[in-house]
């Protein structure tokens, strides 16, 4: 067996307990019964133990060597993918085991104590647990920073999407900045004079039937994944088995909807990726920009759509049994498209979206460098939420303890919704100009259009290339806002 085959076999088992550990993450949010959760926090330690002495084992830099010296006896996707796998192993190799299993099972805890935490608008209960991950999480930014030759806090952004800094994340997020809240006010401006949107109202029930219905339309296989209901929406699994969840409110049908499209866009990705390199590196996701990029992509480029509002509108009086039958598409477009600040990050609109990602990027560098002490977050975000979005949260349960992300150890993620969000204006922007017939398709709730482009230029070359490289071969252009402010401009003021 060569040094490359030896590898690929490796990874091939890495992938497989990935695989599942993901379900068990799954299970752990939808169904585990409160009894359960020490024995599972256990088990994920111990899983994640073992992927990172695989990754980390003695030969495995041995064995990169020898594939690297023989890398023009390999095709372009394997070497693509040993580029991949000599960077899992410098990031795993940064890492000591016991910080990897101390990290599991800190967030496991953290998490449980979350759950309770953040319906009781209790901080400083999750304060008791958040203060220890927080440490780890420390540790693990500094060893990062130091094997990459960056700050930690870098450590920890490239740890989700591979290669972006500060540096490029600043002069972006400066620039939504400077032009998202003179943006804001006229949007407001002009929609206070519209006709009233309309707010749909629904039974869980008929709400997940619809979401399944639409989920189908879009190309979700349900012989390959299931739809649930979680605290908090997200998408996980493992490959060819993928499971999202959503959250509904009685009150706001579109909330649950979106949700769950949000998610399907996470699921679609996943489902594209190139079954043939499926446990290999490089046929894995891209970096969580990029695939965040094809939620928003989904959710808000083409789900809020007028084009989609014409398409939902029957499907709604059908599934909620006449009680949304007076409803028009473009009423329910106004709704889709209101703008409002508010306190809440996963229910904002598009507008005042960036606002909730600059708050928790704030923080997060701020705790990172040990600038920020864990029971001064309440105080500091309140400030910040302020000045932002204009508004001070009532309670800590529609403040800093709204997000899953912290309680499980993953700072560093917020920036790729961001950055995704961008890189979804431009993707969306190429597929409208190679495909003429995109929207049409979309109001006929046809979206082959819309995933044949993004099979051929995204889903299809998985990491193959990095995110800012493939979204530019894929648009044209590099990473930036013009066409996302450019989108704002003519779905909110045209």
């Amino acid at each position: 067996m060569s040094a490359y085959d030896a590898l690929e076999a490796r990874f091939r088992r890495l992938g497989l307990l990935g695989g599942a550990a993901g379900i068990l993450h799954w299970d752990w949010a939808t169904m585990m019964p409160p009894g359960g959760a020490e024995p599972r926090a256990a088990q994920l330690a111990e899983l994640a133990l073992i992927r990172h002495e695989l990754l980390t084992d003695a030969r495995v830099p041995d064995l990169l060597d020898e594939a690297e010296a023989q890398a023009e006896t390999l095709d372009d996707w394997q070497r693509a993918n040993l580029g991949r796998m000599r960077r899992r192993w410098r990031q795993a190799a940064a890492l000591p085991a016991d910080l990897v299993q101390a990290l599991s099972e800190a967030s496991s805890h953290c998490e449980m104590v979350w759950r309770e935490a953040r319906p009781a608008s209790d901080f400083a209960a999750f304060a008791q647990a958040f203060a220890p991950l927080l440490g780890l999480v420390r540790e693990k930014a500094s060893a990062l920073g130091e094997s990459l030759g960056c700050a930690p806090y870098d450590g920890l952004v490239d740890s989700n999407e591979p290669g972006l800094r500060c540096a490029t994340i600043d002069p972006l997020f400066d620039d939504l900045a400077d032009f998202l809240p003179e943006f804001l006010g006229r949007v407001q401006e002009a929609q206070a004079g519209a006709d009233a949107p309309l707010v749909v109202s629904g039974t869980v029930e008929a709400q997940q039937a619809l979401a399944k219905r639409l989920m189908t339309a879009l190309g979700f296989d349900f012989d390959h994944g299931r739809l649930d209901v979680s605290l908090h929406p997200f998408c996980g699994g493992s490959a060819g088995d993928i499971r999202i969840t959503t959250r509904y409110d009685e009150a706001d049908v579109l909330s649950g909807l979106m949700g769950a499209l949000h998610e399907t866009g996470h699921a679609l990705y996943e489902a594209g990726l190139p079954e043939a390199w499926r446990y290999q590196p490089v046929g894995q996701a891209g970096g969580m920009a990029l695939h965040e990029s094809q939620s928003l992509l989904i959710e808000m480029q083409a789900c809020r759509s007028r084009p989609f509002m014409r398409f939902l509108a029957p499907l709604l009086a059908e599934h909620l049994d006449g009680g949304a039958a007076s409803a028009d598409a473009e009423a329910l477009y106004r709704q889709a498209i209101r703008v409002e600040p508010g306190y809440i990050r996963v229910d904002s609109d598009e507008v005042t979206y960036p606002a909730h990602i600059m708050l928790r990027y704030r923080l997060e560098r701020a705790l990172i460098a040990d600038d920020l002490a864990c029971d001064e977050i309440p105080g500091a975000w309140a400030e910040i939420h302020q000045d932002l979005l204009g508004l001070r949260p009532r309670n800590d349960a529609e403040g800093c303890l709204q997000d899953i992300h912290w309680s499980v150890g993953e700072l560093g993620y917020f920036p790729s919704y961001t950055i995704g969000t961008l890189m979804a204006a431009q993707f969306f922007d190429a597929t409208a100009r190679a495909e003429p017939e995109l929207w049409p398709a979309i109001e006929r709730g046809d979206f082959s259009p819309l995933f044949g482009w993004l099979r051929a230029n995204v889903h299809g070359l998985a990491s193959r290339y990095e995110g800012p490289a493939l979204l530019e071969r894929a648009t044209g252009a590099p990473l930036g806002t013009t066409v996302f402010k450019a989108h704002l401009q003519r779905r909110y003021l045209d």
